[in-house]
Formats: C-alpha cells, sequence, structure tokens
C-alpha cells in the first residue's frame, strides 16, 4: 500500500533592498500552525500545483502583490511544526519592486520588518534562520549582477 503524499506548502520572503522582509502576523486561532506568529507569506498547494506556483498564487492571495522573478531558496521534506502532522516546505524569495502595494488580506497584519527588528517579533526560529539564508543568497546574487556589469 502505497503512503500518503505528505501536504506541499509553498512561502516567500519579499525583500526591500534595505533587507526588510514582509511578514504577516497569523491569526490567533487554536490549532492554527504559528498561531499569532510573524511568518512569511504563503500557504498549501492544491492537488497538481507545484510548489513555485503554490506560493504565487498564495502570496497575491494574501497580500495582493504580484512576484516576479522568484529564486528557490530550499525545501524541508517532512518538516513538523509544534506536533502538526509533516509536511514539504518550499521557501523563495523575490525583491520587493516599490511599486505594489501590499494589502493585508489574510491574519491580523502585514508589514516590512528589518532584520535588526526580528528579536522584537514572535518568529519563528527557523524562519529568521531562514531569513539570514535569504539575505545572505540575495547579496550573493547582487554581487554577481554587480560584477558582471562591471566586467561586461
Amino acid at each position: 500500500m502505497a503512503k500518503p503524499e505528505l501536504p506541499r506548502v509553498g512561502a516567500i520572503f519579499l525583500l526591500r533592498a534595505d533587507g526588510a522582509a514582509l511578514l504577516q502576523h497569523r491569526d490567533d486561532i487554536p490549532g492554527l500552525p504559528h498561531a499569532g506568529l510573524w511568518v512569511p507569506p504563503g500557504g498549501h498547494c492544491e492537488d497538481g500545483e507545484s510548489l513555485e506556483r503554490c506560493a504565487r498564487r498564495e502570496f497575491e492571495e494574501e497580500t495582493t502583490y504580484r512576484c516576479g522573478s522568484l529564486t528557490w531558496l530550499t525545501t524541508f521534506d517532512n518538516l513538523v511544526v509544534e506536533d502538526r502532522a509533516p509536511f514539504h516546505l518550499g521557501v523563495y524569495w523575490a525583491v520587493y519592486d516599490g511599486a505594489q502595494t501590499v494589502q493585508c488580506l489574510e491574519g491580523q497584519a502585514l508589514e516590512f520588518v528589518d532584520r535588526g527588528d526580528a528579536s522584537r517579533y514572535p518568529i519563528p526560529g527557523y524562519l529568521v534562520d531562514l531569513w539570514d539564508r535569504v539575505l545572505a543568497d540575495s547579496q550573493s546574487v547582487r554581487a554577481g549582477i554587480a560584477r558582471d556589469m562591471h566586467n561586461g
């Protein structure tokens, strides 16, 4: 008998040029994963939907923002949070275009949080670690673009 496929979740860290990330203050509903915490927008995949498509759809549904280019960061297989059933998590990042507005359509609030202020927000530790990885990754990408422009 085949094992049932684990639920899949996609999430996006949207970064401003200063490294602040758009985070969503989750509803404080008992039983909701990360209830009352600050997390990057995202959600569950529909049947047959790719992780990237899921992340884009959920992000737009929750914020009205349409991400341009996405960069894959990592995938967690069998992630368990708060003693809930395991799931697969695909994490992406994008750079905020500075033109589109964002609106909070899900959760209690939506705001760009400076990395230096992260300790003042209840953010799951593994997501702070991912934020740091996103910042490092984005700096590498920006350095590579600058180098290519200089050498080109």
